[in-house]
């Protein structure tokens, strides 16, 4: 396990295009395709999470984002994104994340990012990691917040309360903005493909 900060993509960043494979959860009111693409997203704030399976980062902030999807999924729309290989670590793969999903009632949809595109389209680093995108002025989604959930560790004893996230989300429904201090998430290192690897893999912690 390589402990990795988040890149840190910069505040405007519009959200990238794309199209995935769709492993388990559905957009709200809306279908279950087994394809997702941005195209579909309804005009409301979107997260997204790098998340995985096997990750203990992951694995000590499950509970919140159930909290988090149960007090604002009605106004965000929450989306998980996997994208470490399955050549190295199958484990992250479509049963582990619908068992992951089901263990602790995520309905929103979890995508499958084999080939790792939207993680590279958003710098992505490690996992967990957090993005949140608004519609601006032209109704474009673009990048409010990235970076933790809040400042709590395996093992840290700080509560784990997302208190750094919903501050953004908080300031994005209201309509405000969001602070531009923020702080990177610390996580496993995304596991990319063997010789395929971003140029900012490899960034020191």
């Amino acid at each position: 396990m390589a402990l990795t900060p988040s890149t840190m993509l910069p505040l405007g960043t519009p959200l990238p295009a794309f199209q995935l494979a769709r492993v388990s959860g559905r957009l709200e009111g809306g279908s279950a395709p087994e394809i997702l693409s941005d195209a579909e997203l309804p005009s409301r704030p979107v997260l997204l999470m790098l998340l995985c399976a096997h990750c203990p980062f992951v694995k000590h902030v499950e509970p919140e984002l159930s909290r988090l999807e149960h007090n604002y999924g009605s106004a965000v729309t929450l989306i998980g994104i996997a994208s470490n290989s399955l050549t190295t670590h199958p484990q992250d793969g479509p049963e582990g994340l619908r068992h992951q999903a089901m263990q602790h009632g995520w309905s929103f949809p979890y995508l499958l990012d084999e080939q790792q595109t939207l993680a590279k389209a958003l710098q992505g680093a490690c996992t967990p990691e957090f993005f949140l995108f608004a519609p601006d002025a032209s109704n474009r989604q673009t990048l409010r917040y990235r970076g933790q959930l809040d400042a709590s560790r395996p093992g840290n004893a700080v509560p784990l309360d997302s208190r750094d996230l919903r501050a953004a989300l908080d300031a994005v429904l209201k309509g405000e903005a969001v602070s531009e201090r923020q702080q990177p998430s610390i996580g496993c290192n995304i596991k990319w493909h063997p010789g395929q690897e971003p140029p900012w893999f490899g960034t020191p912690a």
